[in-house]
């Protein structure tokens, strides 16, 4: 009996010990944080802001007539592009109107010498720039508060800023635009104006920053939706690591070295190499000093469940271990 209860505890403390070790290996480490090695490298860091808006004249003209009347004749279109001082339209007051119709009865000579009497009033651009709409057609009646064209010197995207970002955005500062109606289009802009009163979008306090873009494609047209990135500040061919391998004690911030081999050192061999560090854009953080290009650290991350592998089962189970599903 002496020797069965002594081969008992040998084999029980053979099994723990296997069981321990098993878990461990399992386990990434005490702390549920797996480690992996990176190598320190170059590359461009960018710090942005984004925010949404949408595609507006600067500044949108209503062109109306001084009288009232018939408009004759439309000499442009939609799209064109056009002078300060050009004719764009032809109208009859409605003095005008009323005689040329009735010369109609008695022929087109007697039209003819009603015309030459009373000339038609022109309507000329008032800015240089593009006629957006077209809001009235040949023979058209209209009165001095309608709008019979409406013109834009230029269009820009008016950006919507959170009042938590807006302290970033600087007038002249570079921008970028992507309209959702042509997402693989990348247009380059520039800060013009950032608004002086704040709105409120629901619950939401906001600043109007005008956004002048560096070319206007054709595609480009006013309501579009855009979204808008501003470019805070830019490092090029930066040291950088990721932003989670950079930790910070006492206001000191370092990271931790890997081994030769390239695997977790135990945590009481694990050096700490203070660095100094500059731009990060929240993925990528800049090293200013404390590593050099190629040196090999540990990046912490938790580790996720792999559904493609058998989750771990408990080896003192008599049931043995688990075996996914076919």
């Amino acid at each position: 009996m002496k020797k069965y209860w002594i081969w008992t505890i040998l084999i029980t403390a053979v099994l723990c010990a296997a069981g321990w070790m098993y878990w461990r290996a399992k386990s990434p480490t005490a702390d549920g944080v797996v480690y992996k090695p990176f190598r320190v490298r170059r590359g461009d860091i960018e710090m942005t802001v984004r925010a949404t808006g949408g595609v507006e004249p600067q500044n949108r003209v209503e062109i109306k007539p001084p009288i009232g009347g018939r408009i004759e004749d439309m000499r442009v279109r939609e799209g064109d592009v056009v002078r300060k001082g050009d004719i764009v339209a032809w109208m009859s007051s409605t003095e005008r109107a009323a005689l040329l119709d009735a010369a109609r009865i008695k022929g087109p000579e007697e039209v003819a010498r009603w015309a030459q009497m009373y000339k038609p009033a022109p309507l000329v651009a008032p800015i240089d720039g593009m006629i957006i709409a077209r809001k009235v057609e040949p023979g058209q009646s209209v009165t001095s508060a309608d709008a019979v064209l409406v013109m834009s010197d230029r269009l820009i995207v008016k950006a919507q800023v959170d009042e938590t970002d807006i302290g970033s955005v600087k007038v002249r500062q570079e921008a970028t635009i992507v309209l959702d109606a042509y997402p693989q289009q990348s247009i380059d802009g520039i800060v013009d104006h950032i608004a002086y009163e704040a709105e409120t979008v629901n619950n939401v306090t906001i600043y109007s920053v005008d956004v002048l873009p560096d070319e206007i494609p054709a595609f480009m047209r006013s309501g579009m939706t855009a979204n808008v990135t501003f470019v805070i500040d830019r490092r090029e061919d930066a040291l950088w690591v990721p932003a989670e391998a950079v930790h910070e004690t006492n206001g000191e911030k370092w990271v931790m070295r890997a081994d030769s081999a390239g695997s977790p050192e135990s945590d009481r061999e694990k050096p700490h190499v203070p660095v100094e560090t500059g731009l990060s854009d929240g993925k990528r953080t800049e090293i200013l000093s404390g590593l050099a290009e190629g040196d090999k650290i540990l990046v912490g991350g938790l580790r996720m469940p792999d559904s493609r592998s058998p989750a771990p089962s408990n080896p003192f189970s008599p049931f043995g271990q688990r075996r996914p599903r076919s």
